[in-house]
């Protein structure tokens, strides 16, 4: 494993570059929507930013917190 990372480091590179913007952004959204846990297992699990992705564009979203509030996002 240790010779197949220092062939590839290029290839390491590209998945950090890739990985760090989509986990800051997914746990700046789940911390601005005060849910603990989704920002836990983001925190945690490491998917190369599919769980991110999905988070982001399926839970990052803010749910409103009555009807009133609700009218205006729409």
């Amino acid at each position: 494993m240790e010779q197949f990372l220092n062939a590839n480091i290029w290839l390491v590179l590209l998945l950090v570059v890739w990985t760090l913007p989509w986990k800051a952004v997914a746990l700046w959204k789940a911390a601005k929507n005060n849910q603990k846990i989704w920002f836990v297992v983001l925190l945690v699990v490491n998917t190369l930013a599919i769980l991110e992705i999905i988070y982001i564009f399926g839970f990052g979203k803010k749910k409103p917190c009555c009807s009133c509030c609700e009218e205006k996002t729409v």
